[in-house]
């Protein structure tokens, strides 16, 4: 039976000559991979809803234990902005590689299909792409399966008081638990909550969160530390950003 789902191409590779295998993350079906033949040639029907980032509704009989393949595509959107600025596109790269990375096949989730959705618009949209990036990473860290205590202390269960954050413990420590690791990131009261609103905050709302440089610098580290000892990944699109935060001027 014919399907038709509203997905995100999040990955793709070539096979043969003329032919594509995409990664579509859709909202029904979660990550499904379809065989988009022809999808190289000039002329192929396929070859617009097939590139990285298309937005679009994709028609292909659903196979659970191989690939299906792709009978029609039509492009919802393109995200422009993002395809024409090298920085938006490197983000919006390591947004779809993080998904691709923490996720299984075959597992729908409506919720993580519009997060990923939004986060792609806003930055199409010029809203600050560091936050977005910080925002998806903290809240994804649940579908990984290794997110971090963030509303009380990771040891004791203290909710009041200051805190700071261990990669070691996995959360927040209070004062009084914060000799367990020695090498925690100390953060002020104001820092805490900005962690916890990234998680629990709706992304729409997003724009309205105004950041200084020095607290991106820490909540950066903070989730890279953090996802290199928790997650196994090993993403190109991370490397290549850090890589062009180096070389911008």
């Amino acid at each position: 039976m014919l399907e038709k789902n509203k997905g995100l191409v999040i990955r793709t590779v070539s096979y043969g000559e003329a032919n594509i295998i995409l990664t579509v993350f859709t909202k029904e079906r979660g990550k499904v991979a379809l065989m988009a033949r022809g999808a190289k040639k000039t002329n192929s029907r396929f070859s617009a809803v097939s590139q990285l980032f298309s937005y679009g509704l994709f028609y292909f009989h659903y196979r659970h234990s191989s690939m299906s393949s792709l009978s029609q595509g039509e492009v919802l959107e393109t995200f422009s902005h993002v395809r024409a600025d090298i920085e938006k596109t490197a983000y919006a790269a390591y947004v779809c590689e993080l998904l691709d990375g923490v996720t299984g096949e075959h597992e729908g989730s409506p919720s993580l299909f519009t997060l990923v959705l939004t986060v792609l618009r806003l930055l199409d949209e010029g809203e600050d792409a560091e936050i977005l990036l910080r925002m998806i990473e903290v809240k994804l860290t649940k579908t990984a399966g290794i997110k971090p205590e963030l509303d009380r202390c990771a040891n004791c269960g203290r909710t009041a008081g200051e805190f700071s954050f261990s990669v070691k413990e996995a959360g927040f420590l209070c004062d009084t638990c914060s000799k367990l690791d020695a090498h925690r990131f100390k953060l002020t009261p104001k820092q805490v909550q900005l962690i916890r609103t990234l998680y629990y905050i709706e992304p729409e709302r997003i724009g309205k969160i105004r950041v200084k440089p020095e607290t991106k610098t820490v909540l950066h580290h903070l989730l890279e530390s953090y996802y290199d000892t928790y997650s196994g990944l090993s993403l190109k699109s991370k490397r290549f950003l850090d890589q062009w935060q180096q070389w911008k001027p």
